[in-house]
């Protein structure tokens, strides 16, 4: 008589591990790249003073030098080395541009959640300011309102604060319009919780993940914005070092490569970055996504 043995299920078991890790969004090579490489920038945030070979103020008689042992970026117009430059930088461009995420998650959260809640006249006020800003192209009316109030990075902040607040506004409206109504903050205000109340502790936390998710993707919006109007001169003003009046001070000595080059190279990886971890996050948190891959894979 013939015995069956049951199949050892460490095979399938390690399947199943395997599948599960491949379907998790923060082990895709993307993702691993992009958080390498925004780990990679933070610590070159912090420990700028230690990276840069040279002073980035400090000038030379070695005037557009090319990229060298010397000098790894090559020198600019006025002998600065351009990798000092960059360095210093990204302390700028990079920390500006989330504070410009964040104050725009901020007022653009308060807003639409009010609008959301309260409704009738405040609804109708928020979402008609929203939809004047929306009407004008971003860049060009963050050029108008820069330009307004005056070159300078604070009013390129400003600027930038008043054209992004509404997409921020106008998702966290719908997000409230839809949770609001739920059986557990109905409850809530059948007991007696004020709009306050209700919003800080029933709503707030259905409305926080798409909203984090969207300033994330934004991000890298920003730091494009940003460094566009300070290569415009709206933005940034010299000599203090800034990633896009580093590309205008390259596209001025256009046969210097390497200026505009370093700059927008340093760009570009971050905005990448930045994208790459979005997209991870906003599959993380969306169940609806989250079973198009499980189908996709299966």
């Amino acid at each position: 008589m013939t015995t069956l043995t049951p199949a050892p299920r460490n095979g399938r078991t390690s399947s199943l591990r395997a599948h599960r890790g491949a379907e998790s969004p923060w082990r895709s090579p993307l993702t691993i790249i992009g958080l390498a490489v925004i780990t990679a920038w933070v610590l070159v945030i912090v420990f700028a003073p230690l990276v840069q070979t040279h002073d980035p103020l400090g000038q030379s008689s070695d005037r557009l030098a090319a990229p060298g042992a010397g000098h790894w970026f090559g020198t600019d117009a006025l002998g600065r080395d351009v990798f000092s430059r960059v360095v210093a930088g990204a302390r700028i461009s990079i920390p500006v541009a989330v504070a410009l995420v964040l104050l725009s998650m901020l007022v653009g959260g308060i807003l639409g959640a009010a609008a959301g809640y309260l409704g009738r006249v405040v609804d109708e006020v928020v979402m008609r300011i929203a939809d004047v800003v929306f009407a004008f192209p971003t860049i060009i009316l963050a050029m108008v309102i820069a330009a307004a109030l005056g070159p300078s990075l604070f009013n390129a902040v400003i600027a930038m604060l008043l054209v992004s607040w509404p997409a921020y506004a106008r998702v966290t409206r719908s997000l409230v319009l839809g949770a609001k109504n739920y059986d557990y903050v109905v409850a809530g205000r059948l007991l007696g919780f004020g709009p306050f109340t209700s919003l800080r502790r029933d709503i707030l936390p259905n409305v926080v993940a798409p909203v984090l998710v969207l300033g994330t993707l934004d991000l890298g919006t920003a730091i494009l914005t940003l460094s566009g109007l300070s290569f415009l001169g709206l933005g940034n003003v010299p000599p203090t070092p800034e990633w896009g009046s580093i590309v205008a001070d390259g596209m001025q000595q256009f046969s210097s490569w390497w200026i505009a080059t370093s700059a927008g190279l340093a760009i570009f990886s971050i905005v990448v970055a930045v994208n790459f971890v979005g997209d991870a996050l906003r599959d993380s948190l969306d169940p609806q996504s989250q079973r198009m891959v499980r189908g996709r894979s299966l």
